[in-house]
């Protein structure tokens, strides 16, 4: 367990205790986007108003991909409240590990943020043998932006209309149910593998090179059982080649409120997905921290961002800077268990 405290930061994690991970998730969301008022002007060291000079925000994946549809709007939208350029820097390799790096090497002066999902700061420091950054030492945590999850799609051929049926045919078939999933340590291998842990079952993982090809072998019979996103399966879910079961959140997304929870539909705690957090590097004063959260905060409230992460099936949260130490803490200790007990390495 890491010592919880992001230097300069001034407030200590160890304040807030660290709970079941569904409990933190349930939480936070209830908190929604009421988080801060926005803070008085911050100061830089010269004693200028923060900010005087464009910022950078670090997207750690190549250009194009799914974080840019949500990092790219903030980043201008930040543009226009603060009254600098927010700049986007796409540094990707290494599952995010390079972009983590730079960020944690950078100047803590409010100028260089990241924009980070759960696989680099909860997931990649348990796949990993040695990663480059510490997610809770090297970063004064900003805001916890919103989470997403999976929809647990299966192949009509498996007789199966619930996640307890599921579970039930799992146990009486072990390492006989195959799920497939976008490589090894993917969001949805991970997924699987918790489930199969809390539920007890053995399903069979079978590896692709994407999503894409995942949902192709479901489609065509070849495995039974996929954690998918929902932009990629709810059309076929619709037209009946596949089947849902569940979502894989602790709280149903708005946009499939009459689907249940993996936690409500048999296995209580559950609780997988992806989620998105803004920081800065360790070290960075309070008052350019709390502005920036309380920027953030502002940006989604407004009606056009929040809806756009709503259409991306992503629930938008923005609270303030110690839930999000708090939950990349609580994340870290289940994925590390998940990681650990399915003895998955990518490395």
């Amino acid at each position: 367990m890491h010592k919880c405290k992001s230097e300069g930061d001034g407030v200590s994690v160890r304040r807030f205790p660290v709970r079941y991970a569904a409990c933190a998730l349930t939480w936070i969301f209830a908190l929604g986007a009421a988080g801060p008022a926005i803070a008085q002007p911050a100061s830089t060291g010269s004693g200028q108003a923060y900010p005087v000079k464009p910022i950078r925000l670090v997207i750690p994946y190549p250009p194009g991909g799914g974080s840019d549809t949500i990092g790219r709007p903030l980043a201008q939208k930040l543009s226009e409240g603060l009254g600098q350029q927010v700049v986007v820097e796409n540094r990707g390799g290494a599952n995010g590990n390079i972009g983590m790096e730079a960020v944690a090497r950078s100047a803590p002066d409010g100028y260089t943020l990241v924009f980070a999902l759960s696989a680099q700061l909860a997931i990649n420091p348990g796949l990993y043998q040695k990663i480059p950054y510490d997610s809770v030492r090297d970063y004064a945590p900003i805001t916890l932006l919103g989470a997403g999850g999976y929809i647990l799609v299966v192949h009509p051929s498996l007789p199966v209309k619930s996640v307890k049926e599921l579970i039930a045919l799992a146990k009486a078939r072990p390492d006989h149910i195959a799920y497939s999933s976008s490589g090894n340590g993917s969001g949805g291998h991970l997924a699987a593998e918790l489930l199969n842990s809390m539920a007890g079952i053995r399903m069979l993982h079978v590896p692709y090179k994407g999503g894409g090809p995942a949902l192709m072998d479901l489609l065509a019979g070849q495995v039974q059982v996929l954690f998918a996103t929902q932009l990629a399966s709810w059309p076929h879910v619709q037209s009946g080649r596949i089947r849902a079961l569940a979502v894989s959140t602790a709280k149903r997304p708005a946009s499939l409120p009459n689907l249940p929870t993996v936690a409500e539909a048999g296995v209580p705690g559950y609780d997988s997905g992806v989620w998105y957090g803004v920081l800065a590097p360790a070290g960075t004063p309070r008052e350019i921290v709390m502005k920036l959260n309380g920027e953030i905060v502002r940006v989604l409230n407004q009606p056009d961002y929040r809806g756009l992460l709503v259409n991306n099936t992503i629930e938008p949260i923005g609270g303030p800077p110690e839930q999000l130490a708090q939950y990349i803490q609580s994340e870290l200790v289940k994925w590390a268990k998940v990681i650990k007990d399915a003895n998955v390495r990518v490395d």
